[in-house]
């Protein structure tokens, strides 16, 4: 049966709705299981950052196994983490419970976050990767704008006499069903059936990606043959010619989390409780404002990614986001905390617009282009777990550095300026160009460069 090209690559990136979801959910939901449980904020924070740990694990432990089985398999597996992890978050009967299944969906979110970067970029012809591999990122902002609908949707109803926090919990259920079902129409990963002697397969997949645009696939056929007669050194290539791949996605991903994004997904509603006095009901409509910004910035990126060279792009970005975090800083040490309230959600607008239309896409599109085929699974694994480390970092310190602080935004956020800074060099010596080369040119490039 021949499927929609467009439904392959929406339904390829669908992971990164139930990543984006099963990460922004937790924010509405944990206040009323804090109260349903009689928590501490210890332990309402841990299954906070329960999650963070199941995605970790999940992300090192995945790539390997997609090397060896095909990322389609590993995608349907997945998608059974994310429903049982759904089921499990929404019937939990207690801390240790609920720790269980946000750990069982973090396994789902971390091996989502790892194979579907370099399953988009195995399926999409080169002049069009770039937008094609943002879809994740897309996904990503409409999952945790979704899950702020959804808190709010469900907020105060508890529907059945089923409490409120349960159905928010459960509502994840619906996408990630949808995930298993297109998962198994999927085909598999072109490049990975060539890599297992099946290029008749590999054919037919390319043939049917790409009627659509008239390319030759037998062009794009003949550069995979010529890769794979290259010398195989397996995770021995990691730390041979591909360690500039390993270092770049390492580094971006440490980066795009320590720019501070998840602290304004997870705490914008507490930074403008605790730094500006704001009511509860209040906060959350900014966050709801910030998350629509994060989505339409993101639309534009997905439109103008193949337009513009990824490193012009991340440099914009970069300049953006150290600009109005430093302004931000300066402003909230400068200023009385009323006059500086709405400057600041202006300026945290802004600095949503410099990370979504760069670095949030881009450094998923980049881990699923740098690697070399061989050990493509597995250094996509690296980079999503160094993005889960770092994620992990800002979560658990930000609220200290913001005591620190003495509840002033303009601490943490000067603190994520600098890093906002830092990234234009790592970008200008370090990153490579990208743009319309195919997989096996950049693969080619690398080899000759070490």
């Amino acid at each position: 049966m021949k499927i929609n090209v467009m439904f392959i690559f929406i339904f390829g990136a669908l992971g990164g709705l139930l990543f984006g979801f099963d990460t922004g959910i937790i924010s509405g939901a944990s206040p009323l299981i804090e109260n349903s449980f009689h928590l501490s904020v210890a332990e309402t924070g841990f299954i906070t950052s329960s999650v963070l740990i199941g995605s970790t694990a999940g992300a090192l432990s995945i790539g390997g196994l997609a090397d060896k089985f095909g990322r389609k398999k590993l995608l349907i597996i997945a998608a059974l983490f994310f429903v049982a992890g759904s089921l499990l978050t929404a019937s939990a009967t207690g801390f240790a419970m609920m720790v269980f299944a946000r750990i069982i969906l973090g396994l789902a979110v971390g091996a989502a976050s790892a194979l579907t970067p370099a399953y988009l970029a195995e399926l999409a012809p080169a002049k069009f990767r770039g937008s094609l591999g943002t879809l994740f990122q897309l996904m990503i902002t409409l999952g945790i704008l979704l899950a702020y609908v959804s808190n709010l949707g469900f907020l105060g109803h508890n529907l059945l006499g089923i409490t409120d926090w349960r159905w928010m919990l459960g509502s994840a259920l619906i996408p990630a069903i949808a995930l298993f079902v297109g998962g198994l129409l999927l085909p598999e990963s072109p490049r990975y059936l060539m890599a297992h002697g099946k290029e008749a397969e590999a054919k037919a997949v390319l043939t049917h990606l790409r009627a659509k645009h008239g390319e030759d696939v037998n062009v794009e056929l003949a550069e995979m043959r010529e890769i794979l007669k290259q010398p195989k050194g397996g995770l021995k290539e990691l730390f041979t010619f591909a360690r500039p791949a390993v270092i770049v996605a390492v580094g971006i991903m440490f980066l795009q989390q320590l720019v501070g994004i998840n602290s304004v997904i997870y705490f914008l509603p507490q930074v403008f409780i605790k730094g500006f006095g704001f009511d509860a009901s209040n906060a959350i409509w900014i966050s709801i404002g910030i998350g629509i910004v994060n989505f339409v910035v993101t639309i534009l990126a997905t439109m103008i990614m193949d337009s513009y060279n990824r490193k012009s792009l991340l440099t914009f970005g970069s300049i953006v986001m150290t600009v109005s975090l430093a302004v931000l800083a300066i402003l909230n040490y400068t200023v009385d905390v009323k006059t500086a309230a709405i400057p600041t959600m202006l300026l945290i607008a802004t600095y949503i617009f410099g990370f979504a239309i760069s670095w949030g896409p881009i450094a998923w599109l980049l881990i699923g282009e740098i690697f070399p085929l061989a050990v493509r699974g597995v250094g996509s694994s690296i980079g999503s777990a160094a993005n889960w480390i770092g994620n992990f970092i800002v979560s658990q310190f930000f609220l200290v550095l913001l005591a620190v602080f003495h509840n002033n935004v303009g601490g943490p956020f000067g603190v994520f300026g600098i890093f906002a800074f830092i990234s234009i060099f790592f970008v200008k010596y370090l990153v490579p160009e990208t743009r319309g080369k195919s997989l096996e040119e950049i693969e080619l490039e690398m080899r000759h460069n070490n």
